[in-house]
């Protein structure tokens, strides 16, 4: 199973880079995973939509779509495209170190 090291940790994940045991997460992580994803920083608008990418996948066992995202986050779907410009619930997903959400490709 392949592995990543973030914050000196190596945590293991999928072939695309997605966390498999999201527990192994955590915050110090999330902005060298976002950097990796050309976010230069965290704002409080990601950390928001992170913990709740965290929250849904708790609760459901799945990250939210965009759709969902937009609907119930807080955030409606445009800021989301500029706060996640390469896809939200995906790069949302990878930065919150959650599986990538069902229904992403």
């Amino acid at each position: 199973m392949p592995t990543a090291t973030y914050a000196d940790t190596t945590v293991p994940v999928d072939d695309e880079g997605f966390f498999t045991d999201p527990d192994r997460w955590t915050e110090p992580m999330a902005g060298q995973i976002a950097r990796e994803a050309g976010i230069e920083a965290l704002t409080e608008q990601h950390w928001k939509v992170i913990r709740f990418m965290r929250a849904e996948y708790a609760a459901k066992g799945t990250g939210p779509t965009v759709r969902v995202l937009g609907k119930t986050s807080g955030v409606s779907v445009k800021e989301l495209y500029q706060l996640f410009p390469k896809g939200p619930a995906k790069t949302a997903a990878k930065v919150a170190g959650i599986p990538k959400p069902r229904g992403c490709i």
